[in-house]
């Protein structure tokens, strides 16, 4: 039993169909097109960190598109690498999505390299508040059947890693030992399971 209490499984792989979508619908729409046959574009998106760069990339990746991710921490070499493939790709009417922290030109980069980011679609990707992350959760919660009170949502919120995949991760735990328990979800519960993961982990 104590085991089944630790089982806080690894998110699943990054989709887009995953993806949270909060106040970025534009550039996943715009992601989707490129792989439902719409005319291929460059597309860049940019936004600090935690705001979703990285899962759609990799989910991208996944799909067969060319990736190249932290642009802002490219050497000169590597800039001039991805000058070319832009270059390349453009040529032979392919695409590529990239990202990076800032807005093309706000990273210091080559004049030519940011002039190609700027190329296609770019987007600024927004981090999701609080108010979203608890529709997110309770919109997880509903899907798997959950009876989610609003005050483990908050619990969640407040105590608990604050990026989304542990968040829903943690959900998922939880509603299989309420399951298993066969007592509704309270956050003394969420405590106790916490509180064992931590015992186990030390």
């Amino acid at each position: 039993m104590k085991q089944l209490l630790l089982d806080i499984k690894p998110a699943a792989p990054p989709t887009l169909q995953n993806f949270v979508v909060g106040r970025n619908a534009e550039a996943l729409a715009s992601l989707t097109d490129a792989f439902d046959g719409k005319p291929p574009q460059f597309i860049y998106v940019w936004g600090e960190s935690g705001c979703g760069k990285s899962h759609l990339l990799k989910a991208c990746k996944a799909l067969g598109a060319k990736v190249v991710d932290d642009v802002h921490l490219l050497n000169n070499d590597a800039q001039i690498d991805l000058f070319n493939q832009y270059n390349q790709l453009k040529e032979a009417g392919e695409w590529m999505i990239t990202a990076g922290l800032h807005a093309p030109t706000h990273m210091g980069l080559r004049d030519d390299v940011a002039t190609r980011l700027a190329w296609g679609l770019v987007y600024q990707l927004h981090p999701m508040n609080d108010i979203e992350k608890a529709t997110a959760l309770k919109q997880h919660a509903f899907e798997r059947g959950m009876k989610l009170p609003d005050e483990v949502v908050g619990y969640c919120l407040r105590y608990l890693r604050r990026d989304l995949p542990t968040l829903m991760a943690t959900l998922d735990a939880l509603d299989e030992w309420s399951l298993t328990m066969q007592k509704p979800i309270t956050v003394p519960m969420l405590r106790k399971l916490l509180q064992l993961n931590l015992d186990l982990s030390d």
